[in-house]
């Protein structure tokens, strides 16, 4: 399923409504963190979701890191909440949505466990050094999200 994004886009599409979604900020033993390639933009991004009615937004972020990279884990704090009405997602079926999404920081809960694409969401799922980071395809507000997490990790950001 393809999914458009606008992000402070002058002219976006009417919202329809809210989307909740949860990401995490996986570090590994050696302070690299967990990104996943989409299937459907190729851009990298923080592996996470839409919460499900009757799940929590915790269960939702351990669920979405497993399926989409394999890793199991564990969080260990709020990296911050993003509800920018700026940011617009727009699904096939449903139409345009704000993105609410709440950021979990975490740790995977099998050291060096090496992650792996679910090959329906996701065609790659890596460690990658923050440093490297910068160089991949990364939507602008998941760049945010990460830049926010790994320069200042015990200060949630909210907007």
């Amino acid at each position: 399923m393809r999914i458009d994004e606008y992000f402070r886009d002058p002219n976006p599409p009417p919202v329809q409504g809210l989307v909740v979604v949860t990401y995490a900020i996986v570090r590994d033993e050696q302070t690299r963190v967990l990104l996943v390639r989409r299937i459907d933009d190729g851009n990298w991004e923080l592996p996470g979701g839409r919460v499900e009615v009757g799940e929590t937004a915790s269960a939702t972020a351990v669920r979405e890191v497993e399926e989409e990279s394999g890793i199991a884990i564990e969080l260990t704090g709020i990296s911050g909440v993003y509800s920018d009405p700026d940011h617009i997602v727009v699904y096939e079926v449903e139409g345009a949505r704000q993105q609410f999404a709440v950021c979990f920081h975490a740790r995977p809960t099998t050291p060096h466990q090496q992650p792996r694409p679910d090959g329906v969401e996701t065609i790659a799922a890596q460690w990658s050094d923050p440093i490297d980071t910068g160089e991949l395809p990364m939507h602008p507000d998941v760049r945010r999200r990460l830049t926010d997490a790994l320069k200042l990790p015990g200060t949630p950001q909210f907007d």
